[in-house]
């Protein structure tokens, strides 16, 4: 089985960006913990991180197409504001988690609402990396469910 691991927008600074909020462990350290946990749960994963709204969305019609088990999404500050990125989701029937670092209903109203929310499985917030963690052993136990 395997799963995509999609990052949004800003997230490639991760580590230097509002350590504050995100904390200090880089995009690479929160991808190497998801592959080590990936490989005990006996998943294979892929990682994809971009800033564009539409390479995003095309990275989610191709593993809809490649039949993938599953998507783990952090969509960054597009979940705010993308109804393109909701619909992307939706149209795959994949199963989806959507996971963010910062608790995102304890910060700025607008932040408060998700676009991405009524389209996937649940959310995680909160537990900075391992918010990662907490939705792919979610997402895992959905697609066991359902296999």
């Amino acid at each position: 089985m395997k799963v995509l691991i999609l990052h949004g927008p800003n997230l490639n600074l991760l580590g230097t960006r509002e350590p504050e909020v995100y904390g200090h462990r880089t995009l690479d350290d929160v991808n190497r913990d998801v592959a080590a946990l990936a490989e005990e749960l006996g998943l294979q994963v892929e990682f994809y991180q971009s800033n564009s709204e539409g390479d995003l969305i095309d990275r989610i019609h191709l593993a809809g197409r490649e039949k993938m088990a599953g998507i783990l999404i952090n969509p960054g500050g597009l979940t705010h504001t993308s109804v393109s990125l909701r619909d992307a989701l939706a149209a795959t029937s994949l199963p989806a988690v959507e996971v963010h670092l910062s608790n995102v209903h304890a910060r700025e109203e607008f932040r408060r609402h998700s676009y991405i929310a009524p389209v996937v499985l649940g959310q995680i917030s909160g537990f900075g990396a391992e918010s990662y963690l907490l939705g792919l052993r979610g997402l895992l136990v959905r697609i066991k469910e359902n296999y």
